[in-house]
């Protein structure tokens, strides 16, 4: 998926559902920090249980913020940036910010 071709339906809603939760969000920055990031290695980084990262690792999946594979025993996350770039878009456009009022802004 492209910017350009938008969220699929209601995945606006579950992208802002599945980023509403800060832990979420830490582990999507653990993710997006690595190329490639091994399901153990985010395990190491939190003080959670195995099954509470695998539970933020479904609902990230589920948004479609985040694409897992499988290699044998291990589970393997990438961030889906495309989609968070269609998000982020989607959610300027409905508080009525657009890219040229970003662009002409000055910090």
């Amino acid at each position: 998926m492209t910017p350009r071709a938008g969220l699929a339906p209601g995945q606006f809603e579950l992208v802002a559902k599945a980023l509403a939760d800060p832990r979420r969000v830490a582990v999507l920055e653990a993710i997006a920090d690595e190329e490639c990031c091994a399901c153990q290695h985010l395990r190491e980084q939190f003080p959670v249980s195995k099954a509470t990262i695998s539970h933020h690792i479904k609902e990230l999946v589920r948004a479609g913020v985040v694409e897992a594979r499988r290699e044998g025993q291990y589970l393997h996350c990438l961030v889906r940036r495309e989609v968070l770039e269609a998000y982020a878009a989607e959610l300027l456009k409905r508080v009525g910010v657009t890219t040229a009022d970003i662009s002409g802004r000055k910090p």
